[in-house]
């Protein structure tokens, strides 16, 4: 009973993870721009969600509809200040100036909110369920049902839609898109916003359980990044699955050893991964020229 209690709890944590790698990888695609701001976004929808509270006294799912609109504006905000001005300098330019933006928002989150760990309410209840003598929180089943339906929505516009196939057009090859009557800028801010607002449903889904500060991005941000490479570099299937494997094996050594041997174990296979498959998962092996 106590592994599936882990089990669950691993999967649901993944579920969140899976939605801040879907933002970094989509943003990654598009933009061949790695956006650091990526943790310190789902930073500001977790507080977000905690000032909507007393304003909105319902449950956490009433309140994710506006953090995804708000957090999209958020994310357009950003590509206007931080990408598409600097979109023909040096890569090294957009990510210091998305390391900016996270830096603002810390600061600005600090300065609203202090520095104490906050909570937002749940998506549902806050009560336990008990499934043939394992108690599972509803919580941790609300996490999973609702990053499940996000990103299978995500999918099903990029398969099914106009605007899906204009922003993979975007991302596969930004000039020959253009060629073919694209509008590569708006979709480069549609693919920002979009990514973004995966980023504040995460916040969201991990600020009841895990709670949310204002210096809590950095931590996923680097999350995000492994999730990345363990699953193939612009890979969004491996993104996902990086992410839910990251998150087992947090809680799986955490429940054994410790927190922070589950750091260092994880960054010590991202090491290894780097070294025996550096392609990821899912990714294509890259020859070197001779």
């Amino acid at each position: 009973m106590a592994a599936l209690q882990l089990l669950v709890n691993g999967v649901a944590l993944g579920a969140a993870y899976a939605l801040v790698a879907l933002g970094f990888v989509l943003v990654l695609n598009a933009t061949s721009a790695v956006n650091f701001a990526q943790g310190d976004l789902v930073m500001a929808g977790g507080l977000l969600a905690v000032a909507l509270a007393p304003l909105i006294p319902l449950p956490g799912i009433a309140l994710l509809p506006v953090v995804l609109a708000l957090m999209a504006a958020l994310g357009l905000l950003l590509a206007l200040a931080a990408y598409l001005p600097l979109r023909r300098r040096p890569p090294v330019s957009v990510f210091i100036s998305t390391i900016a933006i996270g830096i603002i928002l810390q600061n600005g989150a600090a300065i609203l909110f202090g520095p104490e760990p906050r909570a937002a309410p749940p998506l549902f209840g806050d009560n336990t369920l008990y499934l043939g003598g394992l108690a599972v929180p509803e919580q941790s089943l609300a996490i999973v049902a609702v990053a499940a339906l996000l990103i299978g929505a995500q999918q099903w516009v990029f398969a099914r839609t106009q605007l899906g196939r204009r922003l993979r057009a975007t991302a596969q090859d930004p000039e020959m898109a253009r060629a073919c009557g694209v509008p590569v800028t708006a979709m480069i801010l549609v693919t920002f916003a979009i990514g973004a607002a995966c980023a504040g449903a995460a916040g969201l889904l991990l600020a009841n359980r895990y709670f949310v500060t204002p210096t809590a991005g950095g931590d996923l941000i680097l999350k995000a990044y492994i999730a990345v490479t363990i699953g193939g570099w612009g890979s969004v299937p491996g993104a996902v699955v990086g992410a839910l494997l990251i998150a087992l094996f947090e809680v799986g050594v955490s429940s054994v050893l410790s927190y922070p041997v589950a750091l260092g174990a994880l960054y010590l296979t991202l090491l290894a991964i780097l070294v025996l498959r550096p392609q990821g998962l899912f990714g294509e092996a890259v020859r070197r020229r001779g």
